[in-house]
Order: C-alpha cells, then structure tokens, then sequence
C-alpha cells in the first residue's frame, strides 16, 4: 500500500424528508445568503425546490436562485452564477439536483474568488486556491459529486469536457434522501449505476500491491450495485435498494475505496470526450467505454482481472487458463450493463466511428500518453475507440 492523506470533511445527513433541514445547515456552517442553483423544473413541480427555500426561511436566511443547469453541465451557466453571486453578495452555495447541478456549484464557488477565468482551473492553467463553501441537496445517485473533491465542466465553445480535483470543494454538507430518487426513468437509473461502477474500477484496477482492504471495500461497492440496480429498475419505489445505491454512490466517489493505491481514470477521459463531442449521458458513454478499455488493458494484470470476475460477478475460477476467467469477467460485465438497458458500442450510443480521429485529438495526447494502469498513447486509445465501434455480447 501506498503512503496517503485522507481528507473527508463532510456531514451526511441521510434519509427520508431530510430535505427540510437544510436551512438548519446552512446556518451550522456560517451561511447568511444563498445561491440556490438548480436543473430543470422538476425540482419546482414536484415540491423540493419549495421545501429547500421553506427550510432557508424558516431560518431567516436570504437566498437567489438560478436554475438551468443541463447534463454536462456548461460554462455559460457557470459564468452567469459567478456575476449573480458577485452582485448579490452571497456567501453560500446550495446545489438541488445530480451531479451536473453539483459540479456547475463547484465551478461557481471556485469562479467567484478568482479574479481571471474559472476555466483557467478546469485546463489546468493553475491550482484551485480558494472557494465559496457548497453544499448539496441530491436528487441522483450517480457521480458522487456530494462527497467528492471533483468538477466537470463543458466549455460550449468547442465542447470540451474538463475537471478540477480539490479538498476545497467538497461540499460542507450533502442531504441525501433515497426517496427523491423514486420519481427517476430507469435509464437515468442506470445510467447512474453505471457511473458508480466506473468509480471504483477506476480505482480497482491498480498497479499498486498489498491492498487487500481497498479492494475487498471496492468489490463490496461493485457487490451491491450488481445486487441493487436491478431491483430498482424493476421496482422504482424500492426504498432500501434506492438507498443502498445512494450510499454507494457516495463511497464510489470520496475516495476511501481509492486511498494508498495507484488509481486509472483513462476510461472517464476518453468517455469525456464522447459526451462532449455528442452531449450523450456520462453513465451511457461509460457503459460503452469502460469495457472496451478493459479488453484493451486486461493482459497487462489477468489476475486482478480474473479476481474481478470470481469476486464481483461470482464467476468460477479457471486455474488453467486465467485469461479465459478475466475475459468471461469482461463479458459478465457487459452482460450486466445490457441488462439493466445501457447501450455497449457505438451504434447503440449514437456515435460515429468516423469521428474516432476527433475524439483523439480532443484529447490532446500529441505525441505523449495518458498514465494509468496501462499508459496510452494515441495508436493505444484509437485502438480502445475501435473496440467501442466493435462490442457485442
């Protein structure tokens, strides 16, 4: 195991109607006035929005709000908050909604004190140093965004997909209600779980030797997801299903599954650029990208790739011929994701494989790799692209 630091500051409070209690919160936490920042007029209709505002009231908290927020959420909007918050004088954020809503937050917290172009953090152009405090009313259980130091944002001008990583964006405080969850199509569902999983295979599949508790905490999450999600789809009002996903999704991503090991994150960057590229559903473009990256790289450790198999899918264990095990643990994968309705090539996705040559380029490799459990250079992730154009079960 590898040396690590370990910084988890926020409180959860979890279950059902815990929604009221958000002004409550906000005051804990030293908010006086609050940027409500919202998606699309479900939260008005279907009540939440009214109990979120109710509960800042019931405190004699100021609020504004701005809803709007789309799936890979956009920079115009985030520009937008950053004025309203500035002219408004607010000193909070409260995210109501999934992780698009979160991450739009984010980007607004660490825009505000900044005197250039947020974006300049999302290119990497220089570090987070300062942010609003957020916090999150979640209504998905997918990117982990409610616990998590991470950001992706869009820039609509070329469409490209970028992300932040910083302590100072993990939301002071998150409400997670399973109950909010109910109402969600069964794809937006799976598109979620898919999320989640990818999550932990990120960090799965490591270089990194001796990391026994991390791994049985990753194959406990990848566990319950196989378990749940389709217990869920099947049965929307699942209260205890909905609520086992909705703690997963938050371990998945605040990184105690990941600590002390090495950790990939290729198969989000190149399924970034498809969501950019196509505004397709981050859990849908994973559900394509994920195993394709898998049948790319899974010679470089069969073993873990075998575990994989035997421990997350239950499939039995092929001393004499390991490859075969990892390679039944793939399909097993694939076969879960066609299951519960999420595409696995690029057809299904509505990509082109014509557009390969972009999508690598987005990347912006040039003559370099992307590191990770297997390093990638250009050849490497056109190949993975190439295997997304020609999966089938």
């Amino acid at each position: 195991m590898d040396n690590f630091q370990f910084y988890s500051p926020t409180e959860f409070i979890f279950g059902k109607d815990t929604e009221s209690q958000c002004g409550a919160y906000v005051k804990k936490y030293g908010g006086t006035k609050v940027l409500v920042h919202y998606g699309s007029q479900s939260a008005v209709k279907s009540g939440l929005l009214g109990r979120v505002t109710a509960s800042l009231e019931k405190e004699g908290i100021e609020y504004v709000m701005l809803g709007g927020v789309q799936p890979n959420p956009r920079d115009v909007l985030v520009y937008e908050g950053i004025e309203l918050v500035r002219r408004e004088k607010v000193d909070f954020i409260v995210a109501v909604g999934g992780g698009s809503v979160i991450d739009s937050a984010k980007g607004i917290a660490v825009g505000v004190p900044y005197a250039g172009d947020f974006w300049d953090m999302y290119e990497g152009k220089i570090p987070v140093q300062a942010a609003l405090p957020v916090a999150t009313v979640l209504t998905i259980a997918a990117a982990g965004s409610e616990g998590s130091p991470s950001s992706v944002v869009t820039k609509e001008d070329g469409m490209f997909k970028r992300g932040i990583g910083s302590d100072l964006i993990r939301p002071r405080f998150s409400i997670l209600n399973p109950m909010l969850t109910c109402t969600l199509p069964a794809y937006q569902t799976a598109c979620g779980a898919t999320d989640i999983m990818a999550h932990v295979f990120e960090r799965y599949f490591t270089n990194t030797k001796e990391v026994e508790i991390t791994d049985r905490l990753c194959e406990a999450v990848l566990q319950t997801m196989v378990k749940e999600t389709p217990r869920v789809i099947a049965d929307p009002n699942n209260y205890d299903a909905r609520a086992n996903i909705m703690w997963a999704g938050m371990v998945a991503h605040n990184n105690i599954v990941g600590v002390g090991r090495s950790q990939d994150w290729n198969s989000h960057g190149l399924e970034h650029e498809l969501s950019g590229l196509y505004d397709v559903a981050h859990g849908a473009g994973l559900a394509v990208m994920m195993p394709a990256w898998m049948e790319y790289v899974y010679h470089h450790d069969v073993m873990r790739f075998a575990q994989m198999a035997v421990r997350v899918f239950g499939l039995p264990m092929n001393f004499a011929n390991p490859e075969d095990t990892a390679v039944q643990g793939i399909r097993a994968f694939r076969e879960f994701l066609v299951k519960i309705g999420m595409p696995i090539n690029f057809e299904q996705l509505g990509a082109k494989a014509e557009d390969i040559p972009v999508l690598v380029e987005k990347l912006g490799i040039g003559d370099g790799v992307r590191e990770g459990f297997v390093n990638l250079d250009k050849a490497a992730v056109t190949r993975i692209y190439e295997l997304a154009v020609e999966a089938s079960l």
